[in-house]
């Protein structure tokens, strides 16, 4: 038996997206199998697990994903930032089921060069 300690649990984030404009701001498309952008002043570390309870607008279910730290906006960062992280979806069908929707939401506002949250 050994006596290592078990992996911290993932935090919980509860994330309610109510529109349109506020999804297209946090999603992150340049992860392959997407991500969002979660306003937190909570500290985070670069490849932390994040279990988030999200809802989406136009959509009565939650969707459940544990997603990884990919990075941190810190407080008062530059160019009026909001501080918080960067996660990136699993390879897993939840996560691609999950992107798909997301984008069908989205549609053509994908293709928009207006600013964002993300990178």
């Amino acid at each position: 038996m050994s006596n290592s300690p078990s992996a911290p649990r993932p935090s919980v984030v509860q994330l309610a997206i109510k529109e349109k404009a506020a999804l297209y701001a946090a999603y992150i498309p340049l992860f392959a199998e997407g991500g969002l952008f979660i306003p937190t002043t909570r500290e985070y570390k670069l490849g932390d697990d994040v279990y988030v309870l999200l809802a989406l607008p136009e959509d009565t279910q939650r969707h459940p994903v544990t997603g990884r730290v990919a990075w941190v906006t810190p407080a008062r960062a530059a160019g009026n930032r909001t501080q918080g992280v960067g996660i990136q979806f699993p390879k897993d069908e939840k996560s691609r089921q999950l992107k798909a929707r997301i984008e069908e939401i989205l549609g053509s506002s994908l293709a928009s060069d207006r600013a964002t949250q993300t990178i």
